[in-house]
Protein backbone atom coordinates (compact mmCIF):
# COMPACT_ATOMS: atom_id res chain seq x y z
CA UNK A 1 0.00 0.00 0.00
CA UNK A 2 1.03 3.61 -0.40
CA UNK A 3 -0.06 7.20 -0.12
CA UNK A 4 0.31 10.45 -2.05
CA UNK A 5 3.01 12.93 -1.14
CA UNK A 6 0.60 15.75 -0.19
CA UNK A 7 -1.89 15.70 2.70
CA UNK A 8 -4.50 17.17 0.35
CA UNK A 9 -4.07 14.50 -2.31
CA UNK A 10 -6.31 11.40 -2.45
CA UNK A 11 -5.21 8.46 -0.31
CA UNK A 12 -4.45 5.13 -1.97
CA UNK A 13 -4.77 1.58 -0.63
CA UNK A 14 -3.78 -1.55 -2.56
CA UNK A 15 -5.61 -4.76 -1.63
CA UNK A 16 -5.04 -8.36 -2.65
CA UNK A 17 -8.47 -9.78 -3.49
CA UNK A 18 -8.54 -13.36 -4.82
CA UNK A 19 -5.02 -13.03 -6.17
CA UNK A 20 -5.69 -9.73 -7.91
CA UNK A 21 -4.34 -6.36 -6.73
CA UNK A 22 -7.10 -3.81 -6.35
CA UNK A 23 -6.45 -0.07 -6.01
CA UNK A 24 -8.74 1.99 -3.76
CA UNK A 25 -8.70 5.82 -3.75
CA UNK A 26 -10.42 7.92 -1.11
CA UNK A 27 -10.41 11.54 0.00
CA UNK A 28 -8.88 12.67 3.27
CA UNK A 29 -12.36 13.94 4.17
CA UNK A 30 -14.02 10.51 3.73
CA UNK A 31 -15.99 9.19 6.70
CA UNK A 32 -15.62 5.56 7.89
CA UNK A 33 -18.86 4.71 6.11
CA UNK A 34 -17.61 6.20 2.86
CA UNK A 35 -14.40 4.18 3.11
CA UNK A 36 -16.39 1.03 3.77
CA UNK A 37 -18.59 1.72 0.75
CA UNK A 38 -15.59 2.42 -1.49
CA UNK A 39 -13.83 -0.76 -0.42
CA UNK A 40 -16.85 -2.92 -1.01
CA UNK A 41 -17.75 -1.46 -4.40
CA UNK A 42 -14.20 -1.51 -5.77
CA UNK A 43 -13.58 -5.06 -4.67
CA UNK A 44 -17.03 -6.49 -5.57
CA UNK A 45 -17.44 -7.93 -2.11
CA UNK A 46 -20.64 -8.14 -0.05
CA UNK A 47 -21.35 -5.24 2.26
CA UNK A 48 -21.22 -7.29 5.43
CA UNK A 49 -19.57 -6.23 8.70
CA UNK A 50 -17.50 -9.44 8.94
CA UNK A 51 -16.02 -9.00 5.50
CA UNK A 52 -15.23 -5.36 6.20
CA UNK A 53 -13.55 -6.29 9.48
CA UNK A 54 -11.38 -8.81 7.58
CA UNK A 55 -10.32 -6.13 5.11
CA UNK A 56 -9.45 -3.73 7.92
CA UNK A 57 -7.46 -6.50 9.61
CA UNK A 58 -5.42 -6.94 6.41
CA UNK A 59 -4.74 -3.21 6.27
CA UNK A 60 -3.71 -3.14 9.93
CA UNK A 61 -1.40 -6.11 9.45
CA UNK A 62 0.34 -4.39 6.52
CA UNK A 63 0.76 -1.22 8.55
CA UNK A 64 2.25 -3.22 11.42
CA UNK A 65 4.68 -5.03 9.10
CA UNK A 66 5.85 -1.73 7.66
CA UNK A 67 6.42 -0.26 11.10
CA UNK A 68 8.46 -3.28 12.21
CA UNK A 69 10.73 -2.88 9.17
CA UNK A 70 11.38 0.75 10.07
CA UNK A 71 12.14 -0.24 13.65
CA UNK A 72 14.60 -2.86 12.38
CA UNK A 73 16.36 -0.27 10.20
CA UNK A 74 16.65 2.08 13.17
CA UNK A 75 18.05 -0.66 15.38
CA UNK A 76 20.66 -1.71 12.77
CA UNK A 77 21.70 1.91 12.21
CA UNK A 78 22.11 2.48 15.95
CA UNK A 79 24.17 -0.69 16.36
CA UNK A 80 26.48 0.28 13.47
CA UNK A 81 26.97 3.73 14.97
CA UNK A 82 27.87 2.18 18.34
CA UNK A 83 30.38 -0.20 16.71
CA UNK A 84 32.00 2.64 14.74
CA UNK A 85 32.29 4.69 17.93
CA UNK A 86 33.93 1.77 19.75
CA UNK A 87 36.45 1.26 16.92
CA UNK A 88 37.27 4.97 16.90
CA UNK A 89 37.71 5.10 20.70
CA UNK A 90 39.94 2.01 20.72
CA UNK A 91 42.08 3.49 17.94
CA UNK A 92 42.47 6.80 19.75
CA UNK A 93 43.81 5.45 23.04
CA UNK A 94 47.42 5.77 21.86
CA UNK A 95 46.69 9.24 20.45
CA UNK A 96 45.14 10.37 23.75
CA UNK A 97 48.23 9.18 25.65
CA UNK A 98 50.45 11.16 23.27
CA UNK A 99 48.22 14.20 23.67
CA UNK A 100 48.50 13.99 27.46
CA UNK A 101 52.29 13.87 27.15
CA UNK A 102 52.27 16.95 24.91
CA UNK A 103 49.92 18.80 27.29
CA UNK A 104 52.22 18.01 30.22
CA UNK A 105 55.25 19.21 28.25
CA UNK A 106 53.50 22.49 27.39
CA UNK A 107 52.51 22.98 31.04
CA UNK A 108 56.07 22.27 32.20
CA UNK A 109 57.49 24.74 29.64
CA UNK A 110 54.98 27.38 30.70
CA UNK A 111 55.89 26.97 34.38
CA UNK A 112 59.59 27.13 33.55
CA UNK A 113 59.04 30.29 31.52
CA UNK A 114 57.12 32.00 34.32
CA UNK A 115 59.87 31.10 36.74
CA UNK A 116 62.39 32.85 34.55
CA UNK A 117 64.18 29.65 33.71
CA UNK A 118 64.02 30.09 29.94
CA UNK A 119 65.63 32.86 27.94
CA UNK A 120 63.69 33.83 24.79
CA UNK A 121 65.78 34.66 21.75
CA UNK A 122 64.79 37.97 20.07
CA UNK A 123 64.66 36.59 16.52
CA UNK A 124 63.12 38.06 13.38
CA UNK A 125 60.95 34.98 12.88
CA UNK A 126 59.35 32.84 15.49
CA UNK A 127 59.73 29.18 14.63
CA UNK A 128 58.80 28.04 18.12
CA UNK A 129 56.67 24.96 18.73
CA UNK A 130 53.62 27.14 19.42
CA UNK A 131 53.48 28.03 15.74
CA UNK A 132 53.46 24.45 14.50
CA UNK A 133 50.48 22.89 12.82
CA UNK A 134 51.40 19.42 14.06
CA UNK A 135 48.07 18.60 15.67
CA UNK A 136 46.86 14.99 15.84
CA UNK A 137 44.16 14.13 13.32
CA UNK A 138 41.40 12.31 15.16
CA UNK A 139 39.27 11.64 12.11
CA UNK A 140 39.74 9.25 9.23
CA UNK A 141 41.28 11.35 6.43
CA UNK A 142 38.50 12.77 4.30
CA UNK A 143 40.26 13.67 1.05
CA UNK A 144 38.52 11.78 -1.77
CA UNK A 145 40.28 8.75 -3.21
CA UNK A 146 40.72 9.30 -6.93
CA UNK A 147 40.92 6.34 -9.25
CA UNK A 148 43.84 7.16 -11.53
CA UNK A 149 43.39 6.40 -15.20
CA UNK A 150 45.98 4.30 -17.01
CA UNK A 151 46.97 7.42 -18.91
CA UNK A 152 47.67 9.29 -15.66
CA UNK A 153 49.58 6.33 -14.21
CA UNK A 154 51.89 6.29 -17.23
CA UNK A 155 52.24 10.09 -17.26
CA UNK A 156 53.33 10.09 -13.60
CA UNK A 157 56.51 8.27 -14.64
CA UNK A 158 57.62 11.03 -17.05
CA UNK A 159 59.07 14.55 -16.68
CA UNK A 160 56.43 15.78 -19.12
CA UNK A 161 53.76 15.39 -16.41
CA UNK A 162 51.90 18.72 -16.10
CA UNK A 163 51.81 19.50 -12.39
CA UNK A 164 49.69 22.64 -12.83
CA UNK A 165 46.50 20.75 -13.70
CA UNK A 166 46.11 19.03 -10.32
CA UNK A 167 44.41 20.07 -7.09
CA UNK A 168 45.95 19.24 -3.71
CA UNK A 169 43.59 16.30 -3.09
CA UNK A 170 44.53 14.83 -6.46
CA UNK A 171 48.24 15.26 -5.75
CA UNK A 172 47.76 13.48 -2.42
CA UNK A 173 46.12 10.56 -4.22
CA UNK A 174 48.97 10.45 -6.73
CA UNK A 175 51.56 10.33 -3.92
CA UNK A 176 49.56 7.62 -2.20
CA UNK A 177 49.51 5.63 -5.45
CA UNK A 178 53.32 5.97 -5.81
CA UNK A 179 53.91 4.41 -2.38
CA UNK A 180 51.61 1.50 -3.22
CA UNK A 181 52.99 1.05 -6.74
CA UNK A 182 56.62 0.90 -5.61
CA UNK A 183 55.76 -1.74 -3.01
CA UNK A 184 56.68 0.54 -0.09
CA UNK A 185 53.37 0.02 1.76
CA UNK A 186 53.98 -3.73 1.76
CA UNK A 187 57.73 -3.48 2.43
CA UNK A 188 57.32 -1.31 5.55
CA UNK A 189 54.00 -2.92 6.55
CA UNK A 190 52.31 0.51 6.48
CA UNK A 191 48.73 0.91 7.59
CA UNK A 192 47.04 2.48 4.49
CA UNK A 193 45.04 4.84 6.73
CA UNK A 194 48.28 5.92 8.44
CA UNK A 195 49.76 6.64 5.01
CA UNK A 196 46.78 8.90 4.24
CA UNK A 197 47.11 10.72 7.58
CA UNK A 198 50.86 11.17 7.09
CA UNK A 199 50.36 12.66 3.62
CA UNK A 200 47.74 15.06 5.00
CA UNK A 201 50.13 16.04 7.78
CA UNK A 202 52.83 16.69 5.18
CA UNK A 203 50.55 18.87 3.06
CA UNK A 204 49.39 20.89 6.08
CA UNK A 205 52.99 21.67 7.01
CA UNK A 206 53.99 23.22 3.68
CA UNK A 207 53.40 26.97 3.70
CA UNK A 208 51.68 28.94 0.93
CA UNK A 209 54.89 30.41 -0.48
CA UNK A 210 55.09 31.41 -4.16
CA UNK A 211 57.63 28.62 -4.83
CA UNK A 212 58.46 26.50 -1.78
CA UNK A 213 54.98 25.06 -1.30
CA UNK A 214 53.19 21.69 -1.47
CA UNK A 215 53.05 21.74 -5.28
CA UNK A 216 56.86 22.00 -5.32
CA UNK A 217 57.00 19.06 -2.90
CA UNK A 218 54.81 17.07 -5.31
CA UNK A 219 56.98 18.06 -8.31
CA UNK A 220 60.15 16.82 -6.62
CA UNK A 221 58.45 13.59 -5.50
CA UNK A 222 56.96 12.95 -8.94
CA UNK A 223 60.32 13.42 -10.67
CA UNK A 224 61.92 11.09 -8.10
CA UNK A 225 59.23 8.48 -8.87
CA UNK A 226 59.90 9.01 -12.58
CA UNK A 227 63.68 8.60 -12.20
CA UNK A 228 63.18 5.40 -10.21
CA UNK A 229 61.31 3.96 -13.20
CA UNK A 230 63.46 5.54 -15.91
CA UNK A 231 66.74 4.38 -14.35
CA UNK A 232 65.36 0.95 -13.34
CA UNK A 233 66.36 1.64 -9.75
CA UNK A 234 64.05 -1.16 -8.53
CA UNK A 235 66.61 -3.58 -9.95
CA UNK A 236 69.66 -1.78 -8.54
CA UNK A 237 68.59 -0.50 -5.11
CA UNK A 238 66.71 -2.06 -2.21
CA UNK A 239 63.09 -1.24 -1.41
CA UNK A 240 64.39 0.45 1.74
CA UNK A 241 66.53 2.73 -0.44
CA UNK A 242 63.50 3.56 -2.62
CA UNK A 243 61.46 4.35 0.50
CA UNK A 244 64.22 6.65 1.74
CA UNK A 245 64.40 8.44 -1.64
CA UNK A 246 60.63 8.98 -1.86
CA UNK A 247 60.16 10.01 1.77
CA UNK A 248 63.09 12.44 1.65
CA UNK A 249 61.64 13.97 -1.53
CA UNK A 250 58.20 14.39 0.09
CA UNK A 251 59.66 15.97 3.25
CA UNK A 252 62.60 17.93 1.82
CA UNK A 253 61.16 21.48 2.18
CA UNK A 254 58.70 21.08 5.06
CA UNK A 255 57.66 24.37 6.70
CA UNK A 256 59.93 26.42 4.41
CA UNK A 257 59.42 30.08 5.46
CA UNK A 258 60.10 31.50 1.96
CA UNK A 259 63.41 33.12 3.00
CA UNK A 260 66.62 31.25 2.18
CA UNK A 261 69.60 30.29 4.35
CA UNK A 262 71.50 33.45 3.48
CA UNK A 263 68.70 35.57 4.91
CA UNK A 264 68.38 33.34 8.00
CA UNK A 265 72.09 33.73 8.76
CA UNK A 266 72.38 37.44 7.96
CA UNK A 267 69.21 38.30 9.88
CA UNK A 268 70.26 36.05 12.78
CA UNK A 269 66.87 34.38 12.91
CA UNK A 270 65.90 31.81 15.51
CA UNK A 271 66.58 29.03 12.99
CA UNK A 272 70.10 30.29 12.31
CA UNK A 273 70.82 30.57 16.02
CA UNK A 274 69.35 27.14 16.73
CA UNK A 275 71.43 25.39 14.06
CA UNK A 276 74.60 27.49 14.40
CA UNK A 277 74.32 28.87 10.84
CA UNK A 278 74.79 25.34 9.43
CA UNK A 279 72.07 24.59 6.85
CA UNK A 280 69.38 26.08 9.12
CA UNK A 281 66.50 25.48 6.71
CA UNK A 282 67.44 21.90 5.81
CA UNK A 283 67.90 21.04 9.49
CA UNK A 284 64.48 22.53 10.16
CA UNK A 285 62.87 20.51 7.34
CA UNK A 286 64.31 17.32 8.89
CA UNK A 287 63.08 18.26 12.36
CA UNK A 288 59.54 18.93 11.16
CA UNK A 289 59.54 15.69 9.14
CA UNK A 290 60.30 13.63 12.21
CA UNK A 291 57.94 15.65 14.39
CA UNK A 292 55.17 14.50 12.05
CA UNK A 293 56.44 10.91 12.11
CA UNK A 294 56.53 11.03 15.93
CA UNK A 295 52.72 11.27 15.96
CA UNK A 296 51.44 7.67 16.29
CA UNK A 297 48.62 8.21 13.79
CA UNK A 298 51.11 9.56 11.19
CA UNK A 299 54.00 7.15 11.70
CA UNK A 300 54.29 5.23 8.44
CA UNK A 301 57.35 3.42 9.87
CA UNK A 302 55.56 2.27 13.04
CA UNK A 303 55.96 -1.40 12.13
CA UNK A 304 59.69 -1.14 11.34
CA UNK A 305 62.17 -2.58 13.83
CA UNK A 306 63.85 0.13 16.00
CA UNK A 307 67.34 -0.48 14.63
CA UNK A 308 66.10 -0.43 11.03
CA UNK A 309 64.16 2.79 11.69
CA UNK A 310 67.29 4.38 13.14
CA UNK A 311 69.12 3.71 9.86
CA UNK A 312 66.16 4.94 7.76
CA UNK A 313 65.96 8.13 9.82
CA UNK A 314 69.69 8.83 9.40
CA UNK A 315 69.49 8.20 5.65
CA UNK A 316 66.52 10.56 5.21
CA UNK A 317 68.31 13.27 7.19
CA UNK A 318 71.43 12.81 5.03
CA UNK A 319 69.40 13.30 1.83
CA UNK A 320 67.45 16.35 3.02
CA UNK A 321 70.65 18.03 4.25
CA UNK A 322 72.16 17.36 0.80
CA UNK A 323 69.60 19.73 -0.78
CA UNK A 324 71.45 22.75 0.66
CA UNK A 325 72.93 24.33 -2.50
CA UNK A 326 75.89 25.55 -0.44
CA UNK A 327 77.08 21.91 -0.55
CA UNK A 328 76.47 21.45 -4.30
CA UNK A 329 80.12 21.45 -5.42
CA UNK A 330 81.25 19.15 -2.62
CA UNK A 331 78.55 16.52 -3.33
CA UNK A 332 78.90 16.60 -7.12
CA UNK A 333 82.70 16.30 -6.95
CA UNK A 334 82.37 13.27 -4.69
CA UNK A 335 79.98 11.63 -7.16
CA UNK A 336 82.26 12.41 -10.14
CA UNK A 337 85.08 10.50 -8.45
CA UNK A 338 82.85 7.44 -8.05
CA UNK A 339 80.76 7.39 -11.22
CA UNK A 340 83.34 5.84 -13.61
CA UNK A 341 83.80 2.83 -11.32
CA UNK A 342 80.43 2.90 -9.60
CA UNK A 343 79.64 -0.09 -7.37
CA UNK A 344 75.99 -0.67 -6.39
CA UNK A 345 77.15 -3.02 -3.62
CA UNK A 346 79.24 -0.23 -2.05
CA UNK A 347 77.17 1.56 0.62
CA UNK A 348 79.18 4.79 0.31
CA UNK A 349 78.64 4.85 -3.48
CA UNK A 350 74.90 4.23 -3.11
CA UNK A 351 74.55 6.97 -0.47
CA UNK A 352 76.35 9.44 -2.75
CA UNK A 353 74.08 8.46 -5.66
CA UNK A 354 70.97 9.01 -3.54
CA UNK A 355 72.25 12.46 -2.52
CA UNK A 356 72.77 13.40 -6.18
CA UNK A 357 69.35 12.01 -7.16
CA UNK A 358 67.47 14.13 -4.63
CA UNK A 359 69.50 17.17 -5.72
CA UNK A 360 68.54 16.51 -9.35
CA UNK A 361 64.87 16.20 -8.43
CA UNK A 362 64.90 19.31 -6.22
CA UNK A 363 66.05 21.59 -9.06
CA UNK A 364 64.56 19.67 -12.00
CA UNK A 365 61.90 22.11 -13.22
CA UNK A 366 63.82 22.95 -16.40
CA UNK A 367 63.72 19.27 -17.37
CA UNK A 368 59.99 19.70 -17.94
CA UNK A 369 58.34 21.19 -21.05
CA UNK A 370 58.63 24.99 -21.31
CA UNK A 371 54.92 25.57 -20.65
CA UNK A 372 55.27 23.64 -17.37
CA UNK A 373 58.72 24.89 -16.34
CA UNK A 374 58.46 28.62 -17.08
CA UNK A 375 55.69 29.41 -14.55
CA UNK A 376 58.00 28.01 -11.86
CA UNK A 377 60.62 30.61 -12.79
CA UNK A 378 58.03 33.33 -12.19
CA UNK A 379 57.16 31.77 -8.81
CA UNK A 380 60.81 31.58 -7.78
CA UNK A 381 61.55 35.17 -8.82
CA UNK A 382 58.48 36.34 -6.89
CA UNK A 383 59.80 34.64 -3.75
CA UNK A 384 63.28 36.05 -4.38
CA UNK A 385 61.91 39.58 -4.78
CA UNK A 386 59.93 39.35 -1.54
CA UNK A 387 63.16 38.40 0.25
CA UNK A 388 65.35 41.02 -1.42
CA UNK A 389 62.80 43.76 -0.68
CA UNK A 390 62.92 42.77 2.96
CA UNK A 391 66.72 42.62 2.94
CA UNK A 392 66.83 46.16 1.54
CA UNK A 393 64.43 47.43 4.21
CA UNK A 394 66.48 45.77 6.96
CA UNK A 395 69.86 46.90 5.61
CA UNK A 396 71.01 43.37 4.83
CA UNK A 397 73.12 42.27 1.82
CA UNK A 398 71.13 41.54 -1.35
CA UNK A 399 72.21 38.91 -3.88
CA UNK A 400 72.13 40.31 -7.46
CA UNK A 401 70.21 37.29 -8.78
CA UNK A 402 67.41 38.10 -6.31
CA UNK A 403 67.24 41.86 -6.90
CA UNK A 404 64.20 42.91 -8.93
CA UNK A 405 66.16 45.91 -10.22
CA UNK A 406 68.96 43.77 -11.67
CA UNK A 407 67.69 40.34 -12.66
CA UNK A 408 65.60 39.18 -15.63
CA UNK A 409 64.15 35.77 -16.32
CA UNK A 410 66.78 34.89 -18.98
CA UNK A 411 69.74 36.07 -16.89
CA UNK A 412 68.37 34.19 -13.87
CA UNK A 413 68.17 30.92 -15.78
CA UNK A 414 71.04 30.81 -18.27
CA UNK A 415 73.88 30.58 -15.74
CA UNK A 416 71.98 28.16 -13.51
CA UNK A 417 71.20 25.80 -16.40
CA UNK A 418 74.70 25.99 -17.94
CA UNK A 419 76.81 25.72 -14.80
CA UNK A 420 74.63 23.79 -12.33
CA UNK A 421 71.93 21.72 -14.02
CA UNK A 422 73.60 20.44 -17.20
CA UNK A 423 76.92 19.41 -15.55
CA UNK A 424 75.07 17.53 -12.80
CA UNK A 425 72.61 15.72 -15.08
CA UNK A 426 75.38 14.88 -17.58
CA UNK A 427 77.34 13.27 -14.73
CA UNK A 428 74.30 11.17 -13.78
CA UNK A 429 73.94 10.33 -17.49
CA UNK A 430 77.28 8.48 -17.33
CA UNK A 431 75.64 5.98 -14.98
CA UNK A 432 72.19 6.06 -16.60
CA UNK A 433 72.57 6.87 -20.33
CA UNK A 434 68.80 6.54 -20.84
CA UNK A 435 68.18 9.95 -19.22
CA UNK A 436 69.89 11.87 -22.06
CA UNK A 437 66.91 12.08 -24.39
CA UNK A 438 64.27 12.54 -21.68
CA UNK A 439 66.09 14.81 -19.21
CA UNK A 440 69.42 16.16 -20.48
CA UNK A 441 68.31 17.23 -23.96
CA UNK A 442 65.39 19.27 -22.56
CA UNK A 443 67.92 21.11 -20.38
CA UNK A 444 70.01 21.96 -23.44
CA UNK A 445 66.87 23.13 -25.24
CA UNK A 446 65.91 25.27 -22.25
CA UNK A 447 69.38 26.85 -22.20
CA UNK A 448 69.04 27.71 -25.90
CA UNK A 449 65.54 29.10 -25.32
CA UNK A 450 66.70 31.52 -22.61
CA UNK A 451 69.79 32.54 -24.57
CA UNK A 452 67.50 33.52 -27.45
CA UNK A 453 65.30 35.49 -25.05
CA UNK A 454 68.39 37.23 -23.70
CA UNK A 455 69.46 38.23 -27.21
CA UNK A 456 66.03 39.72 -27.82
CA UNK A 457 66.18 41.58 -24.48
CA UNK A 458 69.68 42.87 -25.27
CA UNK A 459 68.54 44.05 -28.72
CA UNK A 460 65.55 45.86 -27.22
CA UNK A 461 67.77 47.48 -24.58
CA UNK A 462 70.25 48.60 -27.24
CA UNK A 463 67.45 50.00 -29.35
CA UNK A 464 66.11 52.02 -26.42
CA UNK A 465 69.60 53.38 -25.72
CA UNK A 466 69.99 54.45 -29.36
CA UNK A 467 66.55 56.15 -29.33
CA UNK A 468 67.36 57.96 -26.11
CA UNK A 469 70.72 59.18 -27.46
CA UNK A 470 69.00 60.32 -30.62
CA UNK A 471 66.40 62.26 -28.67
CA UNK A 472 69.11 63.78 -26.52
CA UNK A 473 71.01 64.97 -29.60
CA UNK A 474 67.89 66.64 -31.05
CA UNK A 475 67.26 68.53 -27.82
CA UNK A 476 70.74 70.07 -28.02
Amino acid sequence: MGSGSSSYAPKTIYLDVDGKVQKVLFSRHCSPCDIKELLCSSSNIPRSEDMFQNVLSQVAEQFSRAFRINELKTEVTNRLAMLEKRVELEGLKVVEIEKCKNDLKKLRDEMTSRAGGRVNCPCKYNFSDDGKKLTPRRDVPSYPKYTLSQETIEALKKPTFDVWHWEHNEMLSCLEYMYHDLGLVKEFNMNPITLKRWLLGIQENYRSNPFHNFRHCFCVSQIMYGMIHLCNLQEKLTLTDLGILMTAAVCHDLDHPGYNNTYQINARTELAVRYNDISPLENHHCAVAFQILSLPECNIFANVEPEAFKQIRQAIITLILATDMARHGEILDSFKHKVDNFDFTNEEHVTCLKMVLIKCCDISNEVRPTEVAEPWVDCLLEEYFIQSDREKSEGLPVAPFMDRDKVTKPTAQIGFIKFVLIPMFETVMKLFPQIEEIMVQPLRDSRDHYEELKQIDDAMTEKKKTENMSLGGKKK
